[in-house]
């Protein structure tokens, strides 16, 4: 089962919606965290690194509900932390899908089919599950043995259910891209409706510092796994989004375009980093200097930083941006990815060799 064409059609009208007010910064997705604890301690996450009565609290419905109506945004990712571990985790849901929004619950899927009773089969609703490679590999990023089967497990048993299942995969330096394409198979085969993949931002409390990508690794990473693009192979995402990370389109980061709201209100700047926090939608937007942030900023924490959640939304803005991007798209939507430049699938080649210094930006060919 492929996207909706409603929820195709509500995001494409809201962006065109918001190109004719001449609206240069507006929200594509509510990156909305209504708690931080979790039950998987993941060395590539810094999340559930606050303070016990931290990860003990939690939004209530009302204000999901709430900041989702401020923001406007189509589409919500609830992640976390882990969402399932919300005691009120159905109602918000419930809630968010009644308001019209479509939402991502994104899930490790340990709980997944337990608790699958909360929930009614939606086109509203996806459950996007966390899968960073084949079992061992993804095993090792979860730092627990088992996990994968659980997730695989909890996958199928939603599907069968008739819910949507989408997987979120962050890729690392120490990816064997052959490995990460067996995924793709694996995934395909048992019916996920689309994949999602991305390179892992390098958080300051992560207890792994040493598997984060450089940007030119990220380039030289995924020109190798997405070299030639099988046609059953789904991706939920933006197509030029894929081609940024395979080095071939220029985009800079709208991380506007999916803003953060947790327990401690509207998180400066995006999603990934921790600058202090607003009380409304308005203020951030208004107030946050945005040409501070980006690869082009030359701020240091930016500078590898190709993750969708700044660079998804700048992908869908340069789909309906011009008639080249939209050309573009809808080839790539209908025809697949273009072959990529040489390389060999099979063969895994340490991406730590020859890295480059931090802070050396590497120039895009559109």
């Amino acid at each position: 089962m492929g996207v909706p064409l409603s929820q195709m059609a509500t995001v494409a009208s809201h962006v065109v919606r918001q190109k004719l007010k001449g609206n240069k910064r507006y929200p594509l997705v509510l990156m909305l965290e209504p708690l931080f604890r979790c039950n998987l301690a993941c060395a590539g996450c810094g999340k559930i690194q606050h303070p016990k009565p931290i990860l003990k609290d939690q939004l209530t419905p009302e204000q999901c509900w709430r900041a989702a109506e401020e923001c406007g945004a189509p589409m919500v990712a609830l992640p976390g932390g882990e969402p399932l571990l919300h005691p009120q985790i159905g109602e918000i849901v419930a809630g968010l899908t009644d308001r019209g929004k479509y939402v991502y619950l994104c899930t490790n899927a340990i709980l997944l089919e337990k608790k699958l009773d909360l929930f009614k089969p939606s086109k509203r609703l996806s459950f996007s599950v966390h899968i960073d490679g084949p079992r061992e590999e993804h095993d090792e990023a979860v730092c627990r043995e088992g996990v994968f089967d659980v997730a695989i497990e909890g996958i199928k048993a939603a599907i069968a259910r008739g819910f949507r299942v989408t997987t979120n995969t962050t890729v690392f330096n120490n990816a064997d891209p052959a490995r990460v394409r067996e995924m793709f198979e694996q995934l395909t085969d048992i019916g996920v409706e689309g994949m999602m993949v991305s390179p892992g931002y390098p958080y300051e409390k992560a207890p792994d510092q040493e598997h984060f990508l450089l940007a030119g690794e990220t380039e030289r990473l995924f020109k190798t796994i997405l070299a030639d693009v099988k046609k059953r192979w789904t991706f939920n995402q933006s197509p030029l989004f894929l081609e940024f990370l395979r080095g071939n389109q220029a985009l800079d980061c709208h991380a506007w375009g999916m803003p953060t709201y947790n327990l401690f209100g509207w998180q400066k700047p995006c999603y990934l980093m921790d600058e202090g926090y607003c009380e409304t939608y308005q203020e951030l937007i208004a107030s946050v200097e945005w040409a501070n942030y980006g690869r082009a900023s030359g701020n240091p924490k930016c500078t590898d930083c190709m993750v969708h959640s700044g660079y998804e939304a700048a992908a869908v803005d340069a789909t309906f941006g011009s008639v080249s991007g939209l050309l573009k798209t809808a080839r790539a939507t209908f025809f697949g990815l273009p072959a990529g430049a040489p390389g060999d699938a099979t063969a895994h080649q340490p991406i730590d060799q020859g890295r480059r210094p931090a802070g050396e930006l590497v120039q895009l060919s559109v």
